[in-house]
């Protein structure tokens, strides 16, 4: 084959052609190798075990912490969704109280100006929370609506100090979206501590603007492909949550079907690139995570051009 070199579209922050080509030939077979023993990859083939073990994980760790008699605090991403059906469900068989639980939402929209989306808009992340997750749980057993929290404009500033005044995050949940971005933590945030590691995993909770793969990521699997329904800004957690939370618990999903992934290569940079700021799950390499992809997403980088 000839090899064609160029540079990449402006919009992409980080610009390593040569790591960007090494990563994507990683193999499948390879994918869960990695030199960070706490950094803990593992594939799980079909999405009905992938989303069972999300499940699984997330309730485990409810009952445990109420087995040792101390409250449990967890931040949460609003997607995937499958997994919050399945834990409620689980919750609601086996009468799993939830007096104990604290949960912080990871993130929300925001238009322009900063201001959060209200409950009341169809692609609030409260809103989806809801249905998807508390809505589901026996009111009695759900945890009470003081204990859900959700970064909006106006505790956004506090929302870090938040969850350390009740003893740091116990898990911080999450995916990878396809700029590399962990919650709304967008690649082009690292522009300003490319060579100040330390500095930006100090970056907390904050208004931000997204990335261009961002909205065009979310307006595929939320918004039926509609660009102009989503908001150019979001609240956030930022790299403090996530590296001061006492472990970390990534999914990524993200296969459409017939061969088809976007989230495919990213999950490859994030894990097997190199830890920098321009690609903001790459930090998770540093700290101790599980990593968890599904079968689709793990399979091999290809150009299929049929």
């Amino acid at each position: 084959m000839t090899e064609f070199r160029y540079e990449l579209a402006k919009f992409i922050t980080f610009r390593d052609f040569d790591e960007c080509r090494r990563v994507a030939a990683i193999p499948k077979s390879e994918i869960c190798n990695h030199p960070n023993p706490d950094f803990r990859i593992r594939v799980i083939e079909e999405p009905e075990d992938f989303y069972l073990a999300f499940a699984m994980d997330l309730v485990g760790r409810i009952v445990r912490a109420r087995e040792e008699n101390r409250q449990f605090v967890a931040i949460l991403p609003v997607g995937p969704v499958p997994q919050y059906k399945i834990a409620a469900k689980i919750i609601n068989t086996l009468r799993i109280p939830m007096d104990h639980v604290h949960i912080f939402n990871m993130d929300e929209y925001a238009n322009e100006d900063g201001i959060t989306a209200p409950y009341s808009w169809d692609g609030s992340f409260q809103r989806a929370m809801d249905q998807n997750l508390y809505g589901l749980i026996d009111p009695k057993l759900a945890p009470p609506e003081k204990q859900r929290h959700f970064p909006t404009h106006k505790n956004v500033n506090d929302y870090g100090k938040m969850i350390e005044d009740l003893g740091g995050a116990d898990v911080c949940y999450g995916g990878i979206g396809w700029c590399g971005h962990i919650a709304f933590w967008e690649s082009h945030l690292g522009l300003d501590f490319v060579d100040n590691l330390d500095e930006y995993l100090q970056q907390g909770s904050r208004i931000v603007e997204l990335h261009p793969m961002t909205v065009m990521q979310n307006a595929l699997h939320s918004f039926s492909g509609d660009w102009s329904k989503v908001p150019p800004k979001a609240a956030t957690i930022g790299p403090a949550e996530i590296v001061g939370a006492k472990a970390r618990s990534f999914w990524l999903d993200g296969y459409l079907g017939g061969g088809v992934s976007w989230q495919r290569f990213i999950a490859r940079l994030v894990a097997h690139g190199p830890v920098t700021p321009l690609v903001p799950g790459s930090i998770l390499q540093t700290v101790p995570t599980d990593f968890t992809i599904l079968g689709g997403v793990a399979d091999d980088v290809v150009v299929d051009m049929a």
